[in-house]
């Protein structure tokens, strides 16, 4: 098994940098597609584009609301979440997000269509501008741009040395735009939890490859492919247990806000796992190799 892999880091250490970069351009084309489809690169909630959000407390299973609201609306981008109590399926009511119907024409509906009669027991509602909404945004947007700013001056800092510093940092973009791209297959829209997830997956992504690189250019014990193998124990080993863990508290969460977190950061750390040891080893030992490092 390790002559295996020791092969296929030496013999088609090109094609392991060259399948992950495909990845991430075919995920830079879904984003591009999206903007120009929508005006956006990924869905937003209504968090971060305006809009309302209204909230029954019912132990009562409300079926094919969604559909029944379209149907009063159809030009509506209804999200219907039900509630539930934590370790159960226990119904405690229903979110209704939506962008383009305020509150005081959404009330009455929902009453016509549950056949509740709305109050201040049993109903919330919640409303978000949509200048507040983008200002949430592009607020975010800038907080997760000086993330990676920061990141890339102290990685260049701390190496010095151009090629695995920009691996690095191009590892840790790729992981964020490749994450992006598949969040529709998901059916998941962005919100501020989720920006707050991508910036925990960047410091998260930028550990694995510092972890890499670090072994493969600073130490001198060992060949270079013992030092590899080396960091892929400790590295895998470090999202092997981030992955369970995230997992189960996907699984047994009832909180929304903490279920897209929890999966933003999962589908991350799948396309850390491929951009790390793929693109970024690739690289690596490309680079190494031409430095007549042994291996």
């Amino acid at each position: 098994m390790k002559e295996k892999v020791q092969e296929l880091y030496y013999t088609h250490y090109k094609k392991l940098f060259f399948v992950p970069l495909l990845i991430v351009i075919l995920a830079l084309g879904v984003l591009v597609y999206n903007y120009q489809s929508t005006g956006d690169i990924v869905a937003k909630d209504v968090s971060l584009k305006g809009g309302t959000t209204a909230t029954i407390y019912s132990s009562e299973a409300f079926l094919d609301l969604k559909e029944k609201l379209l149907e009063k609306f159809p030009d509506g981008d209804f999200t219907v979440r039900s509630i539930e109590k934590f370790g159960s399926d226990t119904s405690l009511g229903v979110t209704i997000e939506v962008s383009n119907v305020d509150a005081d024409t959404l009330e009455p509906v929902l009453e016509e269509i549950t056949g509740f009669e709305l109050n201040e027991e049993n109903y919330s509602v919640e409303f978000v501008g949509g200048s507040l909404g983008a200002s949430f945004y592009k607020q975010m947007a800038i907080a997760l741009l000086l993330a990676y700013i920061f990141m890339a001056i102290v990685v260049f800092i701390t190496f010095r040395v151009p090629v695995p510093s920009f691996a690095v940092i191009f590892a840790a973009f790729a992981n964020m735009v490749c994450t992006l791209a598949v969040l529709p297959l998901f059916g998941i829209k962005l919100s501020t939890a989720g920006i707050a997830a991508l910036l925990l997956l960047i410091g998260y992504s930028v550990d694995t490859d510092i972890l890499l690189t670090t072994r493969l250019l600073r130490r001198h014990d060992g060949t270079l492919f013992e030092r590899l193998i080396d960091s892929m124990k400790t590295g895998l080993t470090m999202t092997a247990a981030a992955f369970v863990a995230l997992g189960v508290g996907y699984l047994f969460s009832s909180s929304y806000v903490l279920q897209q977190m929890f999966l933003i950061i999962l589908i991350g750390l799948v396309f850390d796992v491929i951009m790390t040891y793929g693109m970024n080893a690739g690289l690596l030992i490309w680079y190494l190799r031409k430095k007549k490092v042994e291996v």
